[in-house]
């Protein structure tokens, strides 16, 4: 690709916002809309601040730097792959994680729920010392619970062995080896069977008739990682089925499946499922207690 038009950031904004609103692409990975992704990648090709566009807009950019940014551009249009694939990280609130085609791009409303440490359900933050993370992908969330409860192990389990290979980078990242410990497991199959104060868990829970609707973006990360069976609710069954005999009496089991609510109490309303709020509502995410699993069985 040659250039002969664009000498500036400004330039290079203008002319991804455009293509990308042409092409019509998906925004679910941490962007809203095109200017805000576009913007993202620009800087990060440039290797600038992240927060600071304004200061660069007008400055004249090295031929090399204008093709390095349309070959962004171009990739991004035409692979409809997330950005995060192409940079290589993806932010949770304030923790910043290397990502890449092996796992989901990080997203999840438990996420939110976290630095409240579950309050006021987990009546000991103090005195958690085991948590469980099941289907942890890239480890994020795992890694966060271990920042959050500083007396707490917790095993970050997953079937895949390429996530996990990335959750150990993430995990050698903010030094928690010793802590936070990756398993290779089919949920609990291989976890070893102790009594955990919490477990945590997004799920595949895409339903059958949404995979069929995907937008491209989406269909570029790893599909087990989604589908959910035909009311996307198969590994939420099992899930949950194995829940209460991991639990310590006043340990809790939290599970996020996204827009699933109807299909989720459809299934488990008879539990009496506990709906958190997050910043959608109280529809992504539902906690249920080790009294209300074992009362089930």
């Amino acid at each position: 690709m040659t250039n002969t038009t664009f000498s500036t950031p400004r330039d290079l904004l203008r002319y991804a916002v455009t293509r990308f609103n042409g092409a019509k692409l998906f925004f679910g990975h941490g962007s809203a809309e095109a200017f805000d992704e576009a913007a993202y990648l620009l800087l990060h090709t440039l290797k600038l601040p992240l927060d600071r566009l304004e200061p660069f807009l007008d400055a004249r950019l090295l031929p090399d730097e204008v093709l390095q940014v349309l070959s962004v551009i171009e990739r991004r249009v035409t692979e409809r792959v997330p950005a995060a694939y192409i940079t290589k990280e993806a932010w949770l609130g304030e923790y910043k994680f290397y990502v890449d085609e092996r796992v989901l791009v990080p997203r999840s409303f438990i996420a939110e729920l976290i630095p409240q440490q579950f309050s006021p359900w987990l009546t000991d933050p103090e005195g958690v010392e085991n948590v469980l993370e099941l289907c942890t992908g890239s480890g994020c969330l795992a890694i966060m619970m271990a920042d959050t409860f500083e007396n707490a192990v917790v095993d970050a389990v997953d079937i895949s062995k390429d996530a996990l290979a990335v959750a150990e980078h993430n995990i050698r990242e903010y030094k928690l080896e010793g802590r936070v410990n990756p398993i290779e497991s089919d949920l609990y199959e291989n976890v070893p069977f102790k009594k955990y104060d919490l477990i945590i868990t997004n799920p595949p829970y895409v339903n059958s008739e949404s995979m069929r609707t995907l937008p491209p973006e989406y269909l570029n990360e790893p599909q087990i990682a989604l589908a959910g069976g035909e009311d996307g609710m198969d590994l939420v069954r099992k899930i949950i089925a194995g829940a209460a005999e991991r639990l310590t009496p006043e340990g809790i089991l939290v599970v996020e499946i996204g827009n699933e609510r109807e299909y989720a109490e459809a299934a488990f309303g008879h539990l009496g499922l506990t709906w958190l709020t997050t910043s959608i509502g109280d529809d992504a995410v539902f906690l249920l207690t080790a009294e209300q699993l074992q009362t089930a069985q």
